[in-house]
């Protein structure tokens, strides 16, 4: 379902909650570190040259994204965040723009609290931006007469991503010190329809499973309107789009 090449347009702005996530983190020698959902591995490459003597870990649920971050030299292997546990000397966990997807998350962040050694580092950022009009109309669209059967539990129609404040109570009652916060980051996309070629690459991914080519096209083409009147470009053929994301870095103890 996934498409390495696809999520990698707009590639510079996508890395950036990444970094900005990756540099509040204090360890410095790591054992392992753990990328949970590295996608194509262009990231986790950036957490080998920092912390050169740690073992990466990287897994990711998409055999596509994984076989393109092999081709980039990373040891990924396919696996499911729900089911992964850490090692004993895993002492970084990255979670970048995954737990969006994970309804229940909460249990997941308290399993890999407990599971750090003392001093571990736990660290994750999640897309805010359910009720922009980037989803919204994504929701909206599918829920028509056209389309609302061949969609039906395709869409996600409930928010799972939670204020930093929620994160920060959490892995505070594991007794982290915790650093939360969101930014919105408001970004200069270029190229006709560019809010559609964005979330092509990520929100429109299971909708593109869903339907065959021909009604996908419709679909698309149908959404591009709406996206249009929401996100008009300017004169110069650039578009805003603001993006809400939500950070947490926990620094925990046994």
């Amino acid at each position: 379902m996934w498409d390495p090449g696809k999520y990698l347009d707009y590639g510079d702005l996508r890395a950036r909650p990444f970094h900005d996530l990756v540099g509040r983190i204090g360890a410095r020698q790591p054992r392992r570190v753990a990328d949970l959902g590295c996608g194509p591995g262009n990231l986790t490459a950036a957490l080998a040259r920092r912390w050169p003597g740690a073992r990466i870990e990287a897994i990711d649920s998409s055999p596509e994204m994984v076989a393109a971050a092999r081709e980039a030299g990373i040891p990924a292997e396919v696996g499911d965040v729900t089911e992964w546990r850490p090692a004993t000397d895993t002492d970084v966990i990255i979670c970048n723009a995954v737990l969006q997807w994970v309804p229940g998350h909460r249990e997941l962040l308290r399993r890999w609290a407990r599971g750090l050694p003392e001093g571990g580092w736990l660290a994750v950022q999640v897309p805010g931006n359910f009720a922009a009009p980037s989803h919204a109309l994504i929701r909206e669209l599918a829920a028509r007469p056209e389309w609302v059967e061949a969609l039906r539990g395709v869409v996600r129609t409930e928010d799972v991503v939670e204020e930093a404040s929620a994160y920060a109570e959490l892995l505070a009652d594991e007794g982290c010190a915790v650093d939360a916060w969101e930014t919105t980051y408001v970004q200069r996309l270029g190229g006709s329809d560019a809010v559609l070629e964005w979330i092509a690459g990520t929100a429109l991914r299971p909708i593109m499973a869903a339907l065959d080519p021909q009604r996908w096209q419709r679909f698309r083409a149908q959404l591009a309107g709406l996206l249009a009147e929401a996100y008009p470009p300017r004169a110069d053929g650039t578009t805003w789009f603001p993006f809400r994301r939500v950070f947490a870095v926990a620094r925990c103890s046994s």
